[in-house]
């Protein structure tokens, strides 16, 4: 008998009175995906996350993890999350939190293993109401794993870290994730998602509008960036780019110039050509930003 996958979200429906946040939603997620779930501000992520954990009841469909109800894999210990809204006692310890919620479980990881995987262990005898926003973050962290969770779910978990704290906790990350757990996280930070995730979960209005590998929703966006600059004013070469039937987009700023083009060969061959000053030159694949801002800015859509 196949196990049951550990997130299974069939039909779900969230309507806060004339708004529907989630809008029939469907999303398996397999044992050992590291999966990123991304969206503008109001697409339904934390409240899909919300109905996944049994925080919220859905308005229609299921949710499902472990093929059981939310809660039940919550209290196992099978669960853990690391919530926006997830509080700590601000006149304890970080230490002293990770125990308390150790103490509320089975079989959890050894409270010092927690603070050490987490990368809190050098400020886990502060007050939490004496942490910064980074560091509040990576104590919330520890206390998601101290259940030794099968399930991590992660809403904006690097939310208020600098670049180091981030870089750190994703190194964190990828050792937990090459145990076999599933992590599900849901962040603004594209570049993670592109680094981090095996799958991308992209949301719009409350519904899946792509679900694949990075590489799969980046190819949603045809074509290349071509950039660079110029020694010389513009004096309309923009115009003249943007007059070609494989020019997308053409950004021009001070002395430089972005394009985004279905043909980058045939734009380069042009700019050569053209103005002998252009320099700096570089032409890339398109990125998740581009992906991201394709498929949730793209025109609503008049029915399912």
């Amino acid at each position: 008998m196949t196990a049951a996958p550990p997130i299974r979200l069939t039909g779900l429906v969230k309507r806060f009175g004339p708004l529907t946040a989630v809008d029939g939603v469907d999303l398996t997620i397999e044992r050992g995906e590291v999966v990123a779930l991304l969206g503008p501000n109001g697409a339904g992520k934390s409240t899909s996350i919300d109905l996944a954990l049994g925080l919220a009841r859905p308005s229609g469909g299921t949710a499902e993890l472990f093929g059981g109800a939310p809660r039940d894999a919550v209290v196992a210990g099978r669960v853990g999350a690391m919530l926006q809204g997830g509080a700590l006692l601000p006149t304890t310890t970080v230490a002293e939190s990770v125990a308390l919620v150790a103490a509320a479980h089975r079989h959890p990881l050894p409270v010092a293993e927690a603070l050490e995987r987490a990368g809190v262990t050098a400020f886990a005898k502060q007050k939490v109401g004496r942490l910064s926003g980074g560091q509040l973050q990576r104590a919330r962290f520890a206390v998601a794993i101290v259940s030794d969770p099968e399930l991590l779910i992660l809403d904006e978990p690097t939310a208020a870290m600098d670049v180091e704290g981030r870089r750190a906790f994703w190194a964190s990350m990828r050792e937990l994730t090459g145990t076999g757990r599933t992590v599900v996280f849901a962040t603004h930070y594209l570049e993670e998602a592109d680094a981090s995730a095996d799958r991308v979960v992209m949301m719009r209005r409350g519904r899946v509008v792509a679900d694949g590998t990075p590489a799969e929703v980046k190819a949603v966006v045809a074509g290349r960036t071509l950039a660079f600059a110029l020694r010389r004013p513009v004096d309309g070469f923009d115009d003249r780019l943007r007059a070609l039937p494989a020019v997308q987009l053409v950004d021009a700023r001070a002395d430089r110039l972005r394009i985004a083009t279905t043909d980058s060969d045939a734009v380069l061959r042009l700019v050569l050509a053209e103005r002998a000053d252009a320099h700096d030159v570089e032409v890339a694949a398109r990125t998740m930003d581009d992906a991201f801002l394709a498929l949730t800015t793209a025109p609503a859509e008049e029915s399912r």
